[in-house]
């Protein structure tokens, strides 16, 4: 029994050791997670692109505790995400270190533009512009159901009436609204990678920030054309849901 009693001993004394071996693993990959998510914030600030904070999931809810929240985890957390939104460095460490679980959106329309497309018509699309050897900026998978091209902005015209404002037609909260391509440019945000949604759903890169942003009209014949083919396809999309500035 003394025997016994010495081996059964021996085995626990070796599960707390067991024990702290896997927190340290565990808190090793975290902080190599971290790190990896601030890099990535900083790429996006390095290329010009300011961020803010932004919700997160919880569960399938948002961290903002709204009841039937519209865009769980894709909404800046301040009201005031337009002036907020920063490409300095040290404020955007900050936020990533105090802030670990928050998704981040970048601000549209000062640096750059984002048209956002079907992930299935975004796929097809960046396929031909790279056959046909067009530079193509950062782009990213939203969720597994939007592709995001990031551009340079075209700035705001002289004359206002030639532009269409993203509140009208592209801004986040109208994506069921408006299921073809949507022109993020003054007034709108995206999410940054790396972001996550409910379901266990993401926003990566496919193409880094590190990229120059090209002039979104380079893209956009090809963007509007494979958009149009979607929609032929899935016959509850409208072909003509599009959204871009016209007189520009």
């Amino acid at each position: 029994m003394g025997d016994d009693f010495g081996r059964y001993r021996g085995t626990d004394s070796r599960i707390p050791q067991w024990l702290r071996r896997r927190a340290k693993k565990s808190a090793e990959a975290l902080d190599g997670a971290a790190a990896d998510r601030e890099a990535l914030l900083l790429a996006v600030a390095d290329a010009g692109m300011p961020v803010s904070p932004a919700a997160h999931p919880l569960g399938y809810r948002c961290s903002c505790e709204r009841i039937g929240c519209p865009t769980p985890a894709r909404h800046p957390i301040s009201f005031a995400w337009q002036t907020q939104s920063t490409t300095d460095r040290a404020q955007i460490e900050r936020w990533a270190r105090n802030q670990p679980q928050a998704n981040f959106i970048t601000a549209t329309g000062m640096i750059h533009d984002v048209l956002d497309v079907p992930l299935e018509a975004g796929s097809r699309a960046l396929e031909r512009l790279l056959e046909r050897s067009v530079d193509v900026g950062p782009v990213a998978d939203s969720g597994g159901d939007r592709m995001l091209f990031f551009t340079a902005t075209r700035g705001t015209p002289e004359d206002e009436d030639e532009w269409w404002p993203c509140e009208l037609d592209c801004h986040p909260e109208t994506m069921d609204e408006h299921p073809g391509l949507r022109w993020h440019c003054r007034g709108s945000y995206v999410l940054v990678p790396p972001a996550r949604l409910p379901g266990d759903l993401a926003v990566r890169w496919i193409r880094g920030p590190e990229l120059p942003l090209p002039d979104p009209l380079t893209l956009l014949e090809t963007l509007t054309d494979a958009c149009a083919r979607y929609a032929g396809e899935n016959g509850e999309l409208d072909p003509h849901a599009v959204a871009w500035p016209l007189g520009r």
